[in-house]
């Protein structure tokens, strides 16, 4: 099989991991091209001795650590960067990516280890580190936009459960932009369809003609959304999702600070 073959079913995943690592749909999916160019250039930097997927994320982090921004933050140079980047740059890299290949990308502790060239005792330690800078996150407010009563009760409680406010629960397209009329939120989670028959891509892009806010989609189709040919989801969760992955996605947004904006980061 060819390492286009290998790789093909697990491209849209590492622009999840990669837009979820920088905060960014544009800069994540740079990266995701500077991955396929390396692989182009020279095959023999994809290991065929390990699992393609393992490989594929492999070959993404080397390339991201090729570029010293990633790995040394300079409190001068940060002056001249936007919010969401200065704040890229304030939590350590190894970390995040531990963080995030664990409870998002769903690798294991092996994996993960693999991925990121360390042992998996390091992998664990990462994860710690990880664990205590989330802990430190200020409590958010979050709207959920969700049509099925058991899902959005089982979001509202992963909501609580990891300190944040649950400011409402909205089902349909114009209950979303009453419940953001009301008061802005500092998160939305939002599902793809919802119970009118709207979509929950239409109602977000109404709501960031108002407001700035991060966004966190859910969808059983992800793969549909994580092309990078168009405007797309920056946080996307799976459905049937894990509790973990929910909550990781939560973090991770608010880490960022993720402002979308009218004149370019639309939904879709």
């Amino acid at each position: 099989m060819s390492i286009a073959e290998s790789i093909a079913p697990h491209l849209p995943y590492l622009r999840r991991y990669a837009r979820s690592l920088t905060g960014s749909q544009q800069s994540g999916d740079n990266y995701v091209a500077a991955v396929l160019e390396t692989l182009i250039a020279d095959s023999d930097a994809f290991d065929r001795s390990i699992a393609p997927r393992v490989a594929l994320y492999r070959t993404f982090t080397k390339v991201w650590n090729s570029l010293a921004v990633n790995r040394v933050s300079d409190d001068t140079r940060q002056l001249d960067k936007p919010l969401a980047e200065r704040r890229l740059d304030s939590i350590t890299p190894l970390p995040r990516q531990a963080f995030l290949l664990v409870s998002v990308e769903g690798f294991s502790t092996a994996e993960a280890a693999q991925v990121l060239d360390v042992t998996p005792a390091h992998v664990t330690e990462l994860l710690q580190l990880a664990g205590a800078e989330i802990a430190e996150q200020l409590s958010a407010d979050v709207l959920i936009i969700e049509d099925e009563p058991l899902i959005a009760m089982d979001l509202e409680a992963l909501v609580v459960d990891i300190g944040h406010r649950v400011q409402g629960v909205a089902r349909t397209h114009q209950e979303a932009v009453a419940e953001v009329a009301k008061k802005a939120p500092s998160l939305v989670l939002a599902d793809i369809h919802l119970a009118d028959g709207s979509s929950g891509l239409e109602a977000v892009n109404e709501i960031l003609e108002t407001i700035s806010v991060p966004v966190i989609f859910i969808t059983a189709f992800p793969e549909r959304l994580l092309t990078g040919t168009k405007p797309e989801p920056v946080f996307l969760i799976t459905k049937p999702f894990e509790p973990a992955v929910v909550k990781a996605m939560i973090s991770q947004s608010l880490f960022f600070g993720l402002r979308s904006k009218k004149s370019g980061q639309r939904a879709a």
